[in-house]
């Protein structure tokens, strides 16, 4: 394809605009999936690593003044990990 000439000029913008229909279209059909999913009670995102009874653990023992440095140690996640527990609770 030569794109010094109008027709291979013109060949040029018809690929580059089936390739943005198509790419429109699975956009359409990704939005559709997600949200058919999300109908039927499924959640995007990485499952969290510890229920409701870890994370109260956590905040009990925290509040009882076991130090955050420890808490972590003792789960094996970072202090920032317990921080964000400790923020949504």
């Amino acid at each position: 394809m030569d794109k010094r000439n109008a027709t291979g000029q013109l060949m040029f913008h018809l690929f580059a605009a089936f390739a943005e229909f198509e790419r429109n279209l699975i956009e359409e059909r990704s939005a559709a999936g997600r949200t058919a999913a999300r109908a039927r009670g499924r959640l995007g995102g990485r499952p969290e690593k510890f229920g409701p009874k870890d994370i109260e653990m956590m905040c009990s023992l925290i509040q009882g003044g076991t130090p955050i440095k420890d808490v972590a140690e003792r789960w094996g996640i970072s202090r920032t990990t317990i921080y964000r527990y400790l923020e949504k609770k």
